[in-house]
Parts: structure tokens; C-alpha cells; sequence
């Protein structure tokens, strides 16, 4: 049995998930895959401010439950 991997949490994000509820909701409705995959992109940016941009720029595929790979 595998433990599933922890990713880290950028703090732009977890702001985001303060500020506005029902994105966490949809964030976390996403399968764990999913969200890695946008954990993944968003934490790899190396300014605050692309983060932040990354975040804003995935909110409408995340409300449509999308993976970070297939948006449009």
C-alpha cells in the first residue's frame, strides 16, 4: 500500500481558499490527480505575482472540474 505524496500548498493559494469558499469546495472536488496537477504548475513559478496569475487564470477550468492538462 502506498501513501499518496503530499504537495506543497503555495500561500497564494491557500489566500485564495480563505478569500473565496467555493473555490476551495471546487478545487477540492477535483480528483487528486488533478489537483496535483495544478499544485504542481502553480508552485513552479518562482514570483509571487505569476503564481497569483496562474491561480487566476485556472479558476474557470477548476469550476468546470478540469484538469490542469485539459484546458482549453
Amino acid at each position: 500500500e502506498t501513501k499518496p505524496r503530499e504537495f506543497p500548498v503555495p500561500e497564494e493559494l491557500k489566500k485564495k481558499f480563505h478569500n473565496d469558499s467555493r473555490f476551495k469546495r471546487a478545487f477540492e472536488a477535483l480528483t487528486p490527480g488533478r489537483q496535483r496537477g495544478y499544485l504542481v504548475h502553480f508552485a513552479s513559478a518562482k514570483q509571487s505575482r505569476t503564481r497569483t496569475a496562474r491561480i487566476e487564470k485556472a479558476i474557470p477550468a477548476i469550476f468546470e472540474g478540469l484538469g490542469f492538462q485539459e484546458r482549453r
